[in-house]
């Protein structure tokens, strides 16, 4: 749903009538600057031609018949001694005192000419016109300096010109050294923007033919898949420049700016044409405009103005705008009409293959041991995006060294992985006898009830290390292949798995705990899907009581349908949720001992893999197989010797 734009405070405001916060500090800071300096440089030149003295020193001086020139001013007494004034005229310097209080300043005069003492005459030229002429230049210069800031704050150009500018930063091919050869798993994506390069290597093919090519490209994804790195590796294909501005950047900084931003891009854009733009986050400019709610009009005019740009350049002459948002519900459709970005181009989450190819460009310049197998992790890694394995594998080097290794083995990348997901161990947290043993049967009822299953996936580790996420201990599971769709059969038993934790607790303890908060959580969410999206109840049968808000990506659904009818999902929902858990509780008591066996092997190593759970999984089936068979051999037995 769109933010509701009514109890915006700048609805019927001009642009630039709420000033940025701190927009009057700067300029008063340099005018307390500027005053500051004023009075140094006065009492610099002041010091650099008089001494400060005291009355006694210069009555002293009298008495001693020191003096050799004297002038008499309204605030103070300024002299030169004899010693003084017998140097030469750059070396002398004079000195000065206050007026006595009280103090007859013509008798003291007339003293003064009796004594010989020159009076009233000049002593030292006090540069009245350069103190003069550097005071106006300091509070000219500070006038138009603070004028001028306070010009751009109100959302002026200023009065030095220049403010307003893009802020976008441009990259040279040399400079960006980003190719397709560094972006992995999006070969899809790439194969859509290999005709904008081939346009601008070869504009001549298309305009003899009269084609032009889409002004603009849209490239939607979730956030960490690659957008902004598959924008800089086009131009680094093509070998043109790069410009690139985040949407936040026209609007952000000063009120006012977003259109005067935009229009200097594309100006900026056109000098060095062919070339590419690239706005990163294009919703926080690009963002639908409806006057039901009131307007913001900054962002108005900035999308605007972003529109007229786009309309106002050919294709023909090689600049080509890319943008890219993981929000493509929101923007403006004015801005995803023909003529403006009239590509869409999907870069998704990464498949097995996606995810392989993306592990191993971003272990080139990593040292891995013999060990290592990527498949392995690619296929662990299932809903990673590109940097969630950048991640991973910056995680996995950073273990290694802390380890004293000096190559990557396969434990860390999979103890990084667990890291990404369960966070790290904390080892302060000191479980209780009774939680431990909660916890154990907690995970072994998840674990098992999979195990136990034929569309299960394989449990690949089970833990009773409380993690910094939060888990006091969790059970991870190994897709043995990717799958994109599921059956019911295989969501039920999903179902079974997440409640199985909760059927243990109550079946060996007979209690209930917090700690299938998660699991409880997520199955209510698969149910609900089921039922409202899926079609997969009698009750409500192919009908659909959810929409999904985001076409493009994987959105939250939201329920589209009467109250009767939600209240009827509801009923299905926890009618799901009873049914599994009664099925999990019926296949952990009929497996009672082996529930209790593992539990109690867990209990004593912390942390087991999913072949150890196995091992006593088997060993049971071999068990009961015995078992049976030998049934069967005493039951044949007693029917022979029955016919005899």
């Amino acid at each position: 749903m769109e933010p509701n734009q009514g109890n915006n405070p700048n609805n019927g405001k001009k642009p630039g009538g709420d000033r940025p916060k701190g927009s009057y500090f700067t300029p008063l800071m340099i005018a307390l600057i500027l005053v500051l300096l004023f009075s140094w440089i006065m009492n610099t030149v002041e010091k650099s031609q008089y001494t400060e003295t005291t009355l006694s020193d210069f009555f002293a001086a009298k008495d001693a018949g020191q003096l050799a020139q004297v002038e008499l001013r309204y605030d103070r007494i300024v002299y030169m001694t004899k010693e003084e004034a017998a140097k030469e005229l750059s070396r002398q310097k004079a000195c000065f005192t206050g007026i006595p209080s009280g103090g007859d300043l013509l008798a003291l005069a007339e003293e003064l000419n009796n004594a010989g003492v020159k009076v009233s005459n000049k002593i030292v030229e006090d540069n009245s016109v350069i103190m003069m002429v550097l005071s106006y230049a300091i509070m000219i210069g500070g006038m138009f300096l603070l004028m001028n800031l306070l010009t751009k704050r109100m959302g002026g150009d200023g009065m030095m010109g220049g403010f307003g500018k893009s802020k976008a930063k441009v990259y040279m091919e040399k400079q960006t050294g980003v190719t397709f050869k560094d972006v992995a798993g999006q070969d899809e994506a790439k194969e859509s923007l290999q005709e904008i390069i081939d346009f601008l290597h070869n504009p001549q093919k298309y305009t003899a033919i009269g084609a032009k090519l889409p002004k603009g490209a849209l490239l939607v994804g979730s956030p960490g898949t690659g957008k902004t790195l598959l924008a800089k590796a086009v131009a680094g294909e093509a070998n043109v420049p790069f410009f690139s501005i985040s949407g936040s950047d026209f609007v952000e900084m000063f009120v006012g700016m977003g259109a005067s931003r935009v229009r200097d891009l594309f100006q900026q854009a056109a000098k060095v044409a062919p070339c590419i733009i690239f706005i990163d986050e294009i919703d926080a400019v690009g963002r639908a405009r409806d006057s039901r709610y009131g307007s913001n009009s900054e962002q108005e005019q900035t999308l605007n103005q972003l529109l007229s740009e786009i309309d106002g350049f050919e294709p023909s002459k090689g600049i080509v705008c890319l943008a890219a948002t993981n929000r493509p519900e929101i923007l403006d459709k004015a801005l995803l009409r023909p003529g403006r970005f009239d590509r869409r181009i999907i870069v998704d989450n990464p498949n097995f293959q996606g995810r392989l190819d993306t592990l191993k460009v971003h272990t080139r310049k990593i040292k891995l041991a013999e060990d290592v197998d990527l498949k392995k992790i690619a296929q662990a890694t299932a809903g990673a995006v590109g940097a969630d394995l950048a991640n991973l594998v910056n995680e996995a080097a950073l273990r290694a060294v802390r380890m004293g290794r000096k190559a990557v083995n396969q434990e860390d990348l999979l103890v990084s992985f667990e890291t990404v997901i369960a966070g790290t161990e904390k080892k302060n947290t000191v479980l209780t006898e009774m939680e431990k043993r909660l916890v154990a049967y907690h995970e072994v009822g998840h674990a098992l009830v999979s195990a136990l299953e034929k569309h299960a996936q394989p449990v690949s580790k089970i833990t009773i290390v409380p993690h910094t996420s939060g888990a006091l201990g969790y059970t991870m599971y190994l897709p043995e292949e990717e799958k994109f769709l599921s059956t019911r059969q295989e969501l039920e038993v999903e179902l079974r798995s997440l409640v199985g934790g909760r059927a243990a607790e109550q079946l060996v303890f007979g209690v209930q705990t917090t700690g299938a908060a998660n699991d409880l959580q997520r199955a209510t969410q698969l149910a609900r899907s089921m039922v409202s999206q899926y079609g997969m109840t009698k009750e409500l049968g192919l009908m659909t009581t959810a929409t999904t808000q985001n076409s493009y990506l994987d959105g939250t659904p939201y329920m589209d349908c009467s109250q009767e009818t939600a209240s009827k999902v509801d009923m299905e929902v926890k009618k799901l949720l009873e049914e599994a858990f009664a099925d999990a509780t019926k296949t952990l008591a009929e497996h009672r001992g082996l529930l209790d066996e593992i539990s109690e092997y867990l209990l004593l190593k912390e942390t087991i893999t999913g072949e150890e759970l196995m091992t006593y999984v088997n060993a049971e089936g071999k068990d009961e197989a015995k078992a049976e068979e030998t049934a069967e051999v005493e039951n044949e037995t007693t029917a022979e010797t029955e016919e005899e």
